[in-house]
């Protein structure tokens, strides 16, 4: 009687240490959606639960062949003066959207860099799909750098977006990313501005890096280049033209294009 006491209770500790494991394991394979917080299982290739994967609303088509919009572009139309051969973004710019890039820029929400980060690939392969539909000059270098903050903003936010953004997703490709403009003017947030307003104060803000800008000489020389330009929202294009302009007056043979996280 006493043995099959002792082997009950062993039986029952036994059956206590399997259900105590399993519920650690299950518990182990459910995560926390990087956007909201909701708690979602299984392994996906990026951290959000149902609900916020569903609300991304990805660009897939591209109307404007210029700026990648997924509408009518009539900024394009107008431009007279287009030094970069596209760009491409990887989602439209919804309200969900800028909280989520608010959350990030300015409430200290560092992990949704990741999630931003990685989001970026779809414009990269957006370009990679044009391309294919196009008449691809061939294989070349690629690069990338991003869009400068002026030293005010810098401290202002203690980080610049758009390079860790282009951090990100130069690793996800392993495709090198160089610091190679300069905000040498500090102005007023773009996003306040009208279109004419933007053109004005662009104008001449950016400089090359000495030291970036006589690698890139060396190394046409050898290859053909092509330059990727990271910034998180592509609005009017005012910005990114301007950053292409300053490329393209010193080293006119870079093909320069845009990767927007929004649009």
């Amino acid at each position: 009687m006493e043995t099959r006491h002792r082997l009950s209770s062993r039986m029952l500790q036994w059956l206590k240490r399997s259900v105590t494991q399993a519920e650690s394991l299950l518990s182990s394979r459910q995560s926390s959606c990087i956007a909201c917080g909701a708690l979602y299982s299984g392994a996906r290739e990026l951290p959000l639960c149902d609900g916020c994967a569903a609300a991304v609303p990805w660009i897939l088509q591209v109307q404007c062949s210029r700026c990648g919009r997924p509408e009518i572009c009539t900024d394009c139309s107008r431009r007279t003066d287009t030094y970069f051969v596209q760009n491409r973004s990887a989602v439209s710019y919804s309200p969900l959207m800028k909280e989520w890039l608010a959350m990030y820029k300015y409430r200290g929400h560092e992990k949704l860099r990741s999630l931003l980060g990685r989001m970026l690939l779809h414009a990269y392969h957006l370009h990679k799909t044009a391309a294919l539909q196009g008449s691809s000059s061939g294989a070349t270098r690629e690069l990338i750098t991003y869009v400068p903050l002026s030293g005010e903003r810098r401290l202002e936010r203690g980080f610049n977006q758009a390079q860790q953004l282009a951090e990100d997703l130069g690793g996800s490709l392993s495709i090198p990313v160089i610091p190679l403009l300069a905000r040498v003017r500090h102005t007023a947030k773009q996003s306040f501005k009208t279109r004419g307003d933007r053109l004005d104060d662009l104008q001449g803000v950016f400089a090359l890096l000495p030291e970036s800008q006589k690698a890139l000489q060396d190394l046409l020389h050898f290859s053909d280049i092509t330059l990727y330009i990271v910034d998180d929202v592509y609005t009017t294009g005012s910005t990114l033209n301007e950053c292409a302009r300053t490329v393209k007056a010193e080293l006119p043979n870079v093909a320069v294009y845009g990767i927007g996280w929004a649009r």
